[in-house]
Order: structure tokens, then C-alpha cells, then sequence
């Protein structure tokens, strides 16, 4: 299908990562990673980010305005946005308010009228005060599914180990020797190539005295290998393969900004969400976006964003999605073909592709990472085993008949109980908690987001 100029912008899925940050080590085996911090730089980026998002979704005059959006006050109801606030340490959170800056400006609007006519504006110039709803890692898998993930670990491993890695790692020895001077102590192997490249690449931004002595051609051969460690981490061969897994976990937030957008009686048209880098490496994978562009295998830049717009075509039929993204400091959102087709693909073909492999709950993901113990998955283990010993008949076979089937319902409502208490029961959006969408899409086993 091609792009047809005059459809109408239904709403926008947008994905956004974090701005620049001071360094940060990440374990090259399981991805565990230190605490950072945001940078003013990293500020401004994603408050220019949102800038012009503004000016493209919330301008009247744009043609790719959001019809019925407001354009000045920000409005609750049309809005969803989460940030994820683990693995760079409240970094992508951060980042987020400062996107929100830029979409919903400070404005003289923002002001109230008391009873004795005294009418008094928001600080700051009338600063706008931006819900976002924070997604702890340790409640919740959506945003960061390869965290303590063993089967990912074991892909990790097994990449490694492969020839692909060992002639790689052949090529670039030399290369690779030649940088103990840029690296204050750290390892030079090809599996700590991530922690290299963003040494390096924090140091050629912050610290003149490095980027006067780093050797002129040095920076773009680390970013080229580390775009290859990186993708090959973060990617499968198969869509629902466990080196997508940032991407698996990601789904259902897209999956549901869309029927959110689709249902008319649910409000919201913009759904955002404020990610590291690796979901990017994972979604540009299973939608064949990296392959038809080898240049978008690999790490995206800061304040980098995926605009999936949800348009109505103008001759009718069923919605379609358009592919847009724009790396970092590009001007614009580029548009690109994904899914093996070209232009738009319609709505029910990405369903059709994506919702199958969605890892839409903890109990989910615990199965797919073969994990029992980390992020709730000893609890719903627990649970399960409990539930299962307790329904097995203790009394004599007449008493049994009598009591079995009171006991099971009681055993399975008291772990219903349990583990809604403890979140477990879906993915769900943890931190500052809000309705699910009404529109919220069912997976194909039933289950919603």
C-alpha cells in the first residue's frame, strides 16, 4: 500500500529515548547497569524534541495536526504518557519532563480566578504540570523485558561464543589494543564494547582535553562496532525470537496506544513512551526496518523518536500506520516501509504480525526468561504451587465431596487477591496509576493490557 497524501491523522504512538546523560556502565552479560544522571544538554534535546513535535501534532495549521487536539492547555483526557525509571536511574524520567516542556510550553493560560477576582498564574510563567506515570522495572516488565532475563542472558552467551563473534573480535583486535590511552583502565575486549563506545562517546562531548587528543577517525570505528555488538544483542532472527525481547515487552503499550486511538469514546490520540535504547534496536528489527536500512542497525542517538501515526485513508477502509522516525538531531521524521511492504500498512496486518508474539504479562515473561525467583516471578510461582497443594483433598473422600469445590474457589480467589495486590497479574502501568484505556487491545490468549 502507498502513502496516501491526504489521509487523516488519527493519533500517534511516539517512542522516545532519553537525552544525553553523564557515563554509565552496563554488565556486558546481563545488561545490569550503574546509576547516571541527565545532563542540561540531554534537557534541552528533548525539550527541543518536543518543540517540534508540537509544532507538528499540535498546530492547527500543521498537516499532520491531531484533529480535536488541544494546542494550548495540556488536557488530561487526550494524553497517556510513562517513562521507564529504571536501568539509567530516573534518566529516561527526566527526560520525559522535559519533552513535556516542550510539547506544553509554559502559557499565561495556565491561571485561575479566585473568589474575590484575584486571578493568579501558574509558576514560572505559567508552567504546565505534566502527569507522567513512572514504570519501576522491579513492578513491571513492559519497559525493560531483557532485565534479569535468563533466556536473553543465555542468547547473550551464546552470541559470544559464536564464529560470527570470535572473527569480529579477530578483525578488531588491533584496532581494539590501540585504545588503552582513551579508556582510563577499561577493558578493550569486544564484549565490553558498549561500555567503550559510551566512554568515549560522554568523554568527546564533556571533556575538551579528550576530544582534542582522541584521534580524529577513532569515536565513528567504536560507534560502528558497537552498533553491530548492540544489534546483535538486541535482535533475533525469528520476530518472536528471546533477543527481541526489549521489543516483545513493548508491544502491548504499542498495541494499546493504537485501540485507544481507534475507539471513539476513549479521548486519548497521543500516547507516549520514554525508553532507553534497546526497544528501538529490537522494534527496527522485528518490522524489517534494520534490514531494509543497514544504517538503523544499531544504537539510535539521544532524543532520538519512532512516530507510529495511525492515519484513515482518504478513500476509506480500515486504518494504516505510517513508519516515522528521526534520529536524534535530524530536522525531521523520515518516513520508512516495514513489515516487507510499501507506504502505510494497514492496522490489522501490524496486529496481525505483532500481537502473537507480545509478551503481555509478568507470568508471560517469567515463562519465556525461564525465571522463578526475580520480578515477581517467585511470588506467582509460589502462588501457583500453593494453590495446587492446597486443592489436593486432606479429608476423608466423603468430606471431600462436601468441601472440595468451596475449598478450590476459596484457594483460587485468595490468590486472585494476592497477586492483584501485588501487581502480578498483568504487565500493567505501574508508578502513578490511571485507568486502563477503554479502548484496551485483547491479545490473542484473551488477555488485556
Amino acid at each position: 500500500m502507498s502513502q496516501d497524501t491526504n489521509s487523516q491523522l488519527l493519533g500517534v504512538v511516539l517512542l522516545v529515548r532519553h537525552g544525553d546523560r553523564q557515563g554509565f556502565y552496563q554488565d556486558p552479560q546481563t545488561y545490569t547497569a550503574t546509576a547516571t544522571q541527565i545532563t542540561p544538554l540531554g534537557n534541552q534535546q528533548e525539550f527541543l524534541l518536543g518543540g517540534y513535535l508540537r509544532s507538528l501534532y499540535l498546530n492547527q495549521s500543521s498537516p499532520s495536526y491531531i484533529a480535536g487536539m488541544s494546542t494550548g492547555m495540556f488536557n488530561a483526557s487526550q494524553v497517556y504518557i510513562q517513562a521507564d525509571l529504571g536501568g539509567e536511574d530516573g534518566v529516561i524520567y527526566d527526560s520525559c519532563v522535559s519533552l513535556t516542556q516542550g510539547l506544553w510550553p509554559a502559557t499565561l493560560s495556565n491561571n485561575i480566578t479566585l473568589a474575590n477576582g484575584t486571578t493568579i498564574t501558574a509558576p514560572l510563567g505559567g508552567y504546565q504540570y505534566v502527569p507522567i506515570e513512572s514504570v519501576d522495572p522491579n513492578l513491571s516488565v513492559s519497559l525493560e523485558g531483557f532485565t534479569s532475563c535468563n533466556t536473553f542472558n543465555t542468547h547473550t552467551t551464546a552470541f559470544y561464543n559464536s564464529s560470527t563473534f570470535q572473527e569480529m573480535a579477530a578483525q578488531s583486535a588491533s584496532f581494539l589494543n590501540s585504545l588503552p590511552p582513551y579508556l582510563n583502565g577499561r577493558s578493550v575486549q569486544l564484549q565490553n564494547m558498549w561500555n567503550i563506545y559510551d566512554f568515549m562517546n560522554v568523554n568527546d562531548i564533556h571533556n575538551a582535553t579528550f576530544a582534542n587528543a582522541l584521534p580524529s577517525t577513532y569515536l565513528a570505528q567504536v560507534q560502528t562496532l558497537a552498533n553491530w555488538h548492540e544489534y546483535n544483542v538486541f535482535s533475533d532472527q525469528t520476530i518472536g525470537g528471546i533477543g527481541n525481547i526489549a521489543g516483545l515487552t513493548l508491544l502491548p503499550s504499542i498495541l494499546n496506544g493504537f485501540a485507544g486511538i481507534t475507539n471513539s469514546t476513549n479521548p486519548v490520540k497521543l500516547s507516549i513512551t520514554a525508553i532507553a535504547y534497546k526497544p528501538f534496536i529490537s522494534l527496527f528489527n522485528m518490522t524489517g526496518v534494520a534490514s531494509a536500512n543497514p544504517s538503523l542497525a544499531g544504537i539510535v542517538d539521544y532524543a532520538a523518536a519512532v512516530a507510529l501515526e495511525l492515519r484513515q485513508p482518504s478513500g476509506g477502509g480500515e486504518p494504516v500506520i505510517r513508519f516515522n522516525f528521526k534520529n536524534g538531531s535530524d530536522a525531521t521524521f523520515v518516513t520508512y516501509n516495514f513489515l516487507n511492504r510499501t507506504g502505510d500498512v494497514p492496522l490489522s496486518a501490524f496486529i496481525d504480525a505483532m500481537a502473537p508474539v507480545a509478551v503481555n504479562t509478568t507470568a508471560a515473561w517469567c515463562d519465556v526468561c525461564a525465571n522463578t525467583q526475580d520480578r515477581g516471578c517467585a511470588a506467582l510461582a509460589l502462588a501457583t504451587d500453593q494453590g495446587e497443594a492446597d486443592a489436593q483433598p486432606k479429608i476423608s473422600p466423603a468430606g471431600a465431596g462436601v468441601l472440595g469445590a468451596g475449598l478450590t474457589l476459596a484457594v483460587v480467589a485468595l490468590m486472585g487477591i494476592t497477586l492483584a495486590f501485588l501487581g502480578l497479574l498483568t504487565i500493567g502501568r505501574l508508578g502513578r496509576r490511571r485507568l486502563k484505556h477503554p479502548g484496551a487491545f485483547e491479545l490473542k490468549d484473551g488477555e488485556s493490557t
